[in-house]
């Protein structure tokens, strides 16, 4: 028996762009293309007539942008939604926003203008459009509020988080990082799997929404308790310890590990190493691996993993590695981990 295609739509008011989204989608004998529209209106009527498996959707366009077509179909046609956004820095901020909204993923557009240039993002599409289908439409669907009013006795705890994720990050850390308080007495590193320009406004987005000060990390930042240091795109980030002081330090030039630069294995694998009992890892939604490896170094020194527990991942890929070999001591929704780790530290 035939499998079936994954039935896909594309949304872009370029009539060039439609082209090359046809032909990349036309090439893979997996997927079959059952809409193109022009616009996020024609797109929200396209949706609830074809009910695709998946939507590429543009980020920028005319009577609806990107944003308020998501929603509606969200709301009256649920799809796995892929953004297709700018390098712009207000590209950035639009699809964080998108996947905050329940979008599942994103891709780029090159920066060049040439045909060639657009047909290199082909493979990274077709391949997200089938990580997509492995997802759940209850989970793009899925809303929850963060706790709120959490409060903490101490400034200063010796102690130092680090939190990794992936694919659906962006919506299991709105309930994460919000929800601490002001007070929170350690610091926390982040490593969300993204291109560089769009952890700059993870960061400036997380930190407009939280008590918490959150920042891009920068070669020499000295950690402060109740700040939050974001791994920049394309960097993996580690710490060394030097006048009694933790420091970030930036990597360029060490190799993709599990094939992701930042890497959440790099920074635990340095953190454990000068923490030891003292670090406390969080390993969030995403595929693959990454973590699994850093969460076994953070046990071996005696520190703390909580791993998001299924209900509220986009997808149970790097917590459920974490947790099926055993490193985790707490398995939690994303909502209830600031609760926790506000207890542990």
């Amino acid at each position: 028996m035939e499998k079936e295609k994954i039935k896909v739509m594309i949304v872009d008011d370029s009539p060039f762009m439609r082209m090359i989204l046809k032909d990349i989608i036309d090439k893979e004998p997996d997927m079959e293309l059952v809409a193109a529209a022009k616009d996020g209106m024609e797109a929200v009527e396209l949706a609830l007539k074809h009910k695709p498996d998946v939507i590429t959707m543009d980020v920028e366009m005319p009577k609806l942008n990107g944003i308020e077509a998501l929603k509606e179909i969200i709301k009256r046609a649920p799809s796995r939604i892929i953004m297709v956004s700018s390098l712009t820095e207000e590209g950035a901020e639009i699809t964080l926003l998108a996947l905050e909204l329940g979008a599942v993923d994103f891709v780029t557009k090159p920066s060049g203008s040439v045909s060639m240039d657009f047909r290199k993002m082909g493979p990274e599409l077709v391949q997200k459009i089938r990580d997509a289908m492995k997802i759940s439409l209850n989970q793009v669907m899925l809303r929850r509020k963060p706790l709120a009013g959490l409060k903490v006795k101490t400034m200063v705890s010796g102690k130092i988080v680090v939190i990794g994720s992936s694919t659906g990050g962006p919506r299991s850390l709105d309930l994460v990082i919000p929800a601490l308080p002001k007070e929170f007495p350690a610091p926390i590193l982040l490593v969300q799997h993204m291109p560089p320009g769009f952890t700059k406004s993870l960061a400036q987005r997380l930190d407009r929404i939280s008590a918490l000060t959150v920042k891009e990390a920068e070669d020499g930042d000295v950690l402060k308790p109740g700040w939050v240091y974001v791994a920049p795109g394309d960097t993996h980030m580690g710490i060394k310890y030097q006048d009694r002081k933790g420091i970030i330090y930036l990597d360029k030039k060490t190799e993709k590990i599990n094939n992701v630069r930042p890497a959440v294995d790099y920074t635990l694998d340095k953190v454990a190493e000068i923490y030891k009992e003292n670090t406390v890892a969080v390993i969030l939604t995403g595929m693959g691996k990454d973590g699994t490896k850093g969460a076994f170094k953070v046990k071996f020194f005696k520190g703390t993993v909580i791993a998001e527990s299924q209900e509220t991942c986009v997808v149970y890929g790097m917590p459920k590695s974490v947790v099926e070999e055993g490193y985790a001591d707490f398995v939690l929704p994303a909502d209830k981990i600031p609760e926790k780790l506000v207890e542990i530290i």
